[in-house]
């Protein structure tokens, strides 16, 4: 007998769309068949008009754990990404101190056992330079590397020292290093030459307006370290992965790179598909990322670069933070938190624009599930329903219409949420299923601390 049989949905892979019934065997499917054809399961789940998708992924979120728990811990960010259709994350290596070891990253590995709701990954940070703890964290199951190209944020320097390359001859020394693990690298690309020169003008003005933040840091900034990455790219020929592209001109550099063959890809985030500098202006320091929000010209080229693949994923960047972090910026934007939780409007911002036509719900599957997979070489144990995948599974219901409530959110910084609160929202997560077991339904977590697994590549 099955553990679960979820029966009369649709299921939507990348692939394509199949009225089928699922079959679930502890923590993995075990049969996908036609209506009628499956047997009897200890639990029984009726999923009629509902669509079964493959767990969202996450590859690009942070927590911070073990540091700054009145931001968020493991526990609470993984419950607002199970309640978000979210299965899996892979959380940035910014913490305190930050994970350039192996024995850091396995301290943060056994809190995360202990305390997640859903499966985990951990990037390590490379840039201390040291071989032996590159190929150490990668052996301990990293799920990749991180880079910022900017200095250490000062006052911030226990959490990125090891994280931060400026130097060219680092990056390129960073890149050798990496390639030896055969794991991805991901950069946060931004010229820290340009960031001095136009931080510098704007300072000079005394401005402290959040307009003043998106002038200092132009789409040059971010398109500058893209093209040179792309170049060191070429040099090492070692796989880059380019964060949160938000511009035009960062994605014109990165199709460029792309069009000469060079194993380079991309992500970016809803807030850059979704709001502008004049968000920025609206909400100030809760609109205050990094790269900074843009202009409709650049969603525009964003949505063109999901749709002709040279974007892969798209990804939340979920960066929680207290409201008094935030409110400091409300009289000079230079104090504020740089950052916005997003783990719980990822699905539901995907699937609306899915069911209003702008792509396929099959292209949906793709940007939040398979192909980030695929990139982390987690493929096909995720992403992917179907027999011998991982029973990451969400039930999605399609019809109910309305807005996101961030004030019911999940997450520790649902308080600062400014973005997404009051968006329509075209259906309704019904429940999300990690492993196998059942973490929320109808709006309640309902599995233990724990229920998540930590997951690692598999290479060839």
């Amino acid at each position: 007998m099955l553990d679960i049989a979820i029966r009369g949905g649709t299921v939507v892979n990348a692939t394509g769309l199949i009225k089928a019934d699922i079959g679930i065997e502890y923590d993995t499917i075990a049969v996908v068949a036609s209506s009628g054809a499956m047997p009897a399961a200890r639990r029984e789940i009726q999923a009629d008009g509902k669509l079964i998708l493959p767990g969202a992924i996450d590859i690009h979120f942070h927590v911070r754990a073990p540091s700054n728990p009145e931001r968020g811990t493991f526990a609470t960010e993984t419950q607002a990404a199970a309640a978000g259709g979210v299965t899996t994350i892979l959380e940035m290596p910014i913490s305190s101190p930050c994970c350039t070891r192996s024995e850091i990253l396995e301290s943060r590995k056994a809190l995360g056992l202990s305390q997640t709701y859903v499966n985990f990954g951990l990037y390590g940070a490379p840039g201390l330079l040291d071989e032996e703890e590159v190929l150490a964290m990668a052996e301990a199951g990293a799920c990749g590397f991180k880079i910022f190209t900017h200095a250490v944020p000062l006052g911030r320097e226990d959490e990125f020292l090891g994280l931060c390359l400026e130097d060219e001859a680092d990056l390129y020394r960073t890149l050798e290093l990496v390639k030896e693990t055969g794991l991805l690298i991901s950069f946060h690309a931004e010229n820290q030459r340009l960031i001095d020169l136009f931080g510098q003008r704007i300072h000079a003005t005394g401005r402290k307006d959040p307009a003043a933040f998106t002038a200092s840091r132009p789409p040059v900034v971010e398109a500058m370290s893209v093209a040179q990455l792309a170049q060191l790219c070429k040099a090492v020929d070692a796989s880059v992965h380019i964060a949160h592209v938000s511009c035009a001109a960062a994605l014109q550099a990165l199709q460029s790179a792309q069009a000469e063959g060079l194993p380079m890809t991309g992500e970016t985030c809803p807030h850059y598909l979704l709001f502008t500098e004049d968000d920025m202006v609206k909400h100030g320091p809760f609109a205050t990322i990094k790269p900074p929000l843009r202009t409709e010209e650049d969603h525009r080229a964003l949505w063109r670069g999901l749709l002709d693949g040279s974007l892969s994923a798209i990804t939340t960047d979920h960066s929680p933070f207290t409201l008094a972090e935030k409110e400091r910026g409300l009289e000079n934007i230079w104090q504020t938190a740089i950052g916005a939780p997003g783990a719980e409007a990822l699905v539901p911002f995907v699937l609306t624009e899915a069911l209003s036509g702008r792509f396929s719900l099959e292209q949906a599957v793709g940007f939040i599930s398979t192909q980030p997979a695929r990139l982390f070489n987690f493929f096909p144990h995720k992403g992917t329903i179907q027999p011998g995948a991982d029973a990451d599974v969400i039930i999605f219901d399609p019809e109910p219409e309305g807005i996101i409530d961030s004030s019911r959110w999940f997450s520790k910084s649902r308080v600062t949420d400014r973005l997404y609160n009051g968006m329509r929202r075209r259906g309704t997560i019904d429940m999300t299923l990690v492993n196998g077991a059942v973490v929320f339904e109808q709006g309640q977590i309902v599995a233990e601390p724990g229920t998540g697994r930590f997951v690692r590549p598999t290479l060839l």
